[in-house]
Formats: C-alpha cells, structure tokens, sequence
C-alpha cells in the first residue's frame, strides 16, 4: 500500500573501517551468508582493533536473518528470533549487515519478524575508535543494487487524512520491496517521470535519460569518464572525532554530454533527485567490518524553452583531471585534483535546433564515491563528489537575421567529506511523509538531517562562453 511504503522513506548507513591493505574491490559476498550476503550485504563481526559506541545493536544472521527490505530502504523485516533483535529499540543504532546501519526509529512486531524503520548516523555515531587505510583497491567488478520503486523517485501524492500507523507490512514477494541485485555496471530505474539507465565502470559513470510528458520531450546522456580506475582512502577516528580521512580516485577523468529537446504546447519543470540504483564494489571484512567502494548519482534538469515549441540539441566532451580525491589531516583540508582541462568537443559549436523563441536547458550530474558501509540515499563514510553542470541557450530563429545567439556554461564542483549528504528536496519530502506517520514504539518519529559530518566544497572548472558577442546574447544558464 502506498501509505504503508512512505514510512521508509529514506536509507541509512555507516562507515566503521579497519586496516587493511592492497584489498580488491569487486568479487561479492563470500562466506556462510551466500546470496542473501550478496543482497542484504554481509554480517559484521568486529575484531579487537574497532571499537563501536555503546548504543550500536548487531544483530545476529547478517543477511540470513533478513527476510525484505523497503523500496525506500529503511524498513527492514527481520528474523524476530535473530540473536540480540530483541535489544533494539528506538534511539539505538541498528547493525545488521553492511547495507543495513541506521539509527532505530521505531519498531512493529508482524508474525514471527520484526519490522525495523532506520534514520541515517553519522560515521562517529557507530565507531568511537579505529585506523583505517587501503591502497589500490581495484575497481572491475561492480554489483548493481537498484532500489526498485522508492517513494523518494517519485512525486510526493497529495496528502492523504491518516496514514495509519508505522507498520509496512512487506513480504518478501510484495510490491515496494527491493528487488535482487545483479552482476555488471548496468542497471534501469524510474524517477520523477524519467526512465533512466545506468552505467559503469569500462569507460565510465553515467546516466542515460528520457522524459516524454506535458508536452516537454528530453532525451540525453550525461558521464563522468574514466579507464582503469582504483581507489586508496584512509581514515581516522578516536573518542567519537574523525581526525584523518583521505579518499583518492585514479583513472584519467573527463565529463562528456548529449541532450535533445522539445516542447509543444508543454510547460517547463525543473527536476531534482538521486538515481535510484546503487553501483558497488564490494571489498570484504576489514578487521570483521564490511566495506565497500560505492558509486551513486544524482540528476537535476531544468527547462527554460521561451515559447509554445521549438527543439535544442547538443553534445560535448572535455577532459578534466588525472585524479580525484582530497585530504584532511592536522587541521589542514584541500582537494587532490590534477587539473588538465582540455576541449576533446565543442558543446558550444555542436548546439542547433529550431528555436522559436529562446531554448534553454540545464543539466546537472552528480557523481559521489564513498568508502564505508553504504545503501542509497543515506551511504555514509569518507566520500567525493564531482557535480558538473551543463547550461545552453538557443536564441530565435526569428531573429536570425540580427543575432542567433548559442551560449553554454560549464561548472565543476568538488564536494568532499565524511559522513552523508542527501539532496535537500528529498529530504524534505521525506520528513513530511514522516510527520504523517503514527509511531508504533517510538514516543514520536523524529525529522531526517539532510547532512552530518564535516564537509568541504572547490571549484574544479567554471567556464561560459557565448556568440555572437553582443549585449543582446546576454549569458549562459548556469
């Protein structure tokens, strides 16, 4: 039911690492867990050189005591007999498997399982003490987890007088749980009204778009290029306070676009959110912790088409860096960016249509990397992410005669961390879906955060140009 589905509306997880060398990102769950460690993600069993804070829970089984997980990814049915899920409760961290951390919401007993709704913790709220570093962690066996059909990929429905309470009862079979994860960087997804294909990682992070409706028609590919990537991170924690993080990404990167547009007789929209399908590397047990390298997206497109119909359509590829990553250490911050920014096409040049009217689209394609315990929305641990933004305009072909203006704006931005980031809209339409909801357990169901942890921003490119050069071409979307 849909009511039933809003109550886990988000996901969370956690970073709590340990050291570790030259470990091989890639290869699966392995181990007495199997398939359901392959799905649900393996059991922790921590050794003696992490420490966890108090008020972590974890629960016997790993993924064998998992019976569904929410679309959303927070309502998580258990084995009710599994050992310690008797000890949860609201306010306590949840550790199940390592796509299953997150802060105890509120709880429901359904037959013979446990229904588990989790908030995100940050990566300080798990571990009070560990070192943790690898180097060369090979990238080239990716495990695609899509999500299914979150309320969070949707548009928020009307409000509806009761919700009842916080009880999703979601067999294994239902709709609006998570469906299997596969093998390969390829994966289809649904989000606000665009289908949506994914890929990773030959050549590449990217995320293939169509959207038809309202009279607005956009197809379009937008990637994060790269070869031969691997990762090297490092991490710190003592007393409950990162004190050393690094991530490092090689592979040669560059950012590449193609997008076709319309409109007839439609309205413009602006569309923000996160691409419901996870890409993983799982690395293993680090000192009893499972980690992985994890790969997630996001998208905004937004449309500015100045009359009742005209098209736009452009392409452009450019290289950008040697590497990607950053390092904080000794009070001191910055990114580890080998900037080589090179022209490969020309989006500006490419950029034709029939504008009738001025023709403006911006495109903007998030790509976040995350070292620690990861599942969705909520994957927390040391992280960076590239964030470029696409912004062309096509003046009117009416006024061809005088100006037929094309301009383009290109941004890169670099946002760099420990702990999570969730797009503020989501997080917004989650705490609302939220604040409808009865608790079961809980006195009450408290609002998500839509950051925790220390988190930095650089400026990698900024670039706009547009021709003709004249006053009445003005400026490029940004």
């Amino acid at each position: 039911m849909p009511g039933r589905r809003l109550l886990a509306a988000a996901v969370a997880v956690l970073l709590a690492l340990t050291g570790c060398d030259s470990l091989r990102a890639g290869g699966g769950a392995a181990g007495a867990g199997g398939e359901a460690d392959l799905r649900y993600g393996p059991a922790p069993a921590p050794g003696p050189d992490v420490t966890l804070q108090p008020d972590v829970v974890i629960v016997g089984g790993g993924g064998r005591s998992v019976r569904s997980v929410s679309a959303d990814g927070l309502t998580w049915r258990l084995d009710a007999a599994a050992r310690n899920a008797d000890r949860l409760a609201p306010g306590k961290v949840m550790f199940v498997t390592g796509r299953g951390v997150g802060r105890v919401l509120d709880l429901a007993e359904s037959g013979g399982d446990l229904l588990v709704t989790i908030g995100p913790v940050d990566i300080t709220e798990v571990v009070r003490d560990g070192s943790f570093a690898s180097r060369d962690l090979t990238l080239d066996d990716p495990v695609v987890y899509p999500a299914g059909e979150p309320s969070w990929a949707e548009e928020p429905p009307a409000p509806r007088r009761t919700l009842g309470r916080s009880r999703p009862l979601l067999a294994p079979s239902a709709p609006g749980t998570q469906p299997a994860p596969q093998r390969g960087g390829r994966g289809d997804a649904r989000a606000h009204g665009y289908q949506l294909y994914t890929t990773c990682c030959t050549d590449g992070v990217g995320a293939h778009f169509a959207y038809d409706d309202g009279g607005v028609r956009l197809v379009g590919t937008v990637t994060l290029t790269f070869a031969r990537p691997d990762a090297s991170f490092h991490l710190d924690i003592g007393g409950g306070t990162v004190t050393r993080a690094e991530l490092e990404i090689t592979g040669g990167f560059g950012i590449k676009v193609d997008f076709e547009g319309g409109i007839s007789d439609g309205r413009n929209h602006k569309k923000v959110f996160p691409v419901p399908v996870d890409i993983s590397f799982p690395i293993g047990l680090a000192a009893g912790i499972p980690l992985s390298f994890t790969v997630t997206q996001t998208l905004e497109v937004a449309t500015a088409f100045g009359a009742r119909s005209g098209t736009v359509k452009g392409s452009g590829e450019y290289a950008l860096a040697g590497k990607l990553g950053f390092g904080w250490a000794n009070g001191s911050v910055g990114p580890r960016v080998d900037r080589s920014f090179q022209r490969r096409s020309s989006l500006l040049n490419s950029l034709t249509g029939v504008p009738v009217g001025v023709m403006g689209l911006v495109i903007r394609h998030g790509v976040r990397f995350t070292v620690g315990i990861s599942a969705f929305l909520f994957t927390a641990g040391v992280y960076f992410e590239l964030t470029t933004s696409y912004g062309a305009t096509l003046g009117s072909a009416l006024g061809a005669p005088y100006a037929l203006c094309r301009g383009v704006g290109i941004g890169v931005r670099a946002t760099f961390g420990v702990g999570y980031r969730i797009l503020e809209p989501v997080v917004q339409v989650i705490n609302k879906f939220l604040s409808l909801l009865s608790p079961s357990r809980a006195p009450a169901i408290p609002p998500v955060a839509a950051t925790a942890g220390p988190s930095w921003h650089s400026d990698v490119y900024r670039n706009e140009e547009v021709v003709p050069s004249v006053p009445i071409c003005g400026h490029a979307p940004r």
